[in-house]
């Protein structure tokens, strides 16, 4: 009977971790994580993770201004910006679900259901003070060293969130080499993004409020994704390279390689 049992819920938990798009396990899965985060929700995360140093505790708690956020990205001071940045912080809180699969130490499997943040605190003189949650905190210390190198001055004029999914699989998949980069001349490696349908729609798409993966259908989500982020940066970096191959099974589109070439680039890095 109890063998069973574990086998019910070996299924379970096999499925609950098929529903979800969160699953991290290393620090680069991290940067594939949030799909769907709107455009601007994106850019106050990366505003959050800028507060990072590599010498912080998991338990360290970030201070940040409103006004900041808003001359940062150019808008002005006005009731309606101060509003979007508020509603922006609330979809953070609500929208980064993570879940971790682990091995305990007795050697049984269990899945962590947790969160980007401990706690976000909104003060009436437009301070933001906020934590990582101390599971995920590591995590996010090890992106911002290894892989996320980006320059908050790049982010900021990038319009699709799907461009900045795709410059996140970007340095992601170069795992950590752009951080050695100081010569604004100097190339970051080419690198190769592979994936099934699936996986790539859930670093672009992410998940509906319950969970549920979204889902397009393979053309529109060439069209109105992937081809609009690989757009974007061939214009911010016009002499990069990237080109896509279609894997298909038949007719049907299985999923995407794309390469990525940076014959040279703007982007200087930490």
């Amino acid at each position: 009977m109890s063998d069973v049992r574990n086998k019910k819920m070996d299924t379970a938990m096999n499925d609950l971790l098929s529903r979800q798009d969160y699953l991290v396990t290393q620090a680069n899965e991290l940067a594939r994580s949030f799909g769907n985060l709107r455009t601007f929700e994106h850019k106050v995360l990366d505003y959050c993770f800028s507060f990072v140093e590599k010498e912080d505790l998991k338990d360290k708690e970030y201070t940040l201004v409103v006004s900041d956020i808003l001359k940062h990205f150019g808008l002005n001071l006005s009731g309606k910006n101060y509003n979007r940045v508020l509603l922006a912080f609330k979809k953070l809180n609500e929208n980064t679900a993570i879940y971790m699969q682990i091995t305990r130490k007795n050697g049984k499997k269990a899945i962590v259901m947790t969160s980007l943040f401990d706690h976000i605190t909104v003060v009436e003189d437009g301070v933001i003070e906020f934590s990582f949650s101390s599971k995920i905190a590591p995590y996010v210390f090890e992106l911002k060293r290894n892989f996320y190198s980006f320059k908050l001055s790049e982010l900021c004029r990038i319009k699709s969130k799907y461009t900045i999914s795709l410059l996140k699989l970007w340095n992601a998949n170069a795992f950590g080499k752009w951080r050695d980069y100081s010569d604004p001349n100097s190339l970051p490696p080419s690198v190769t993004i592979q994936g099934t349908l699936e996986d790539w729609q859930s670093w672009f798409l992410g998940a509906d409020e319950y969970g549920t993966p979204k889902r397009w259908p393979a053309g529109r989500f060439k069209q109105k994704a992937l081809d609009v982020a690989i757009k974007e940066i061939s214009e911010l970096y016009p002499k990069t390279l990237i080109t896509v191959t279609t894997m298909k099974h038949g007719r049907r589109v299985t999923g995407y390689t794309l390469d990525i070439y940076p014959i040279s680039t703007s982007l200087i890095v930490n």
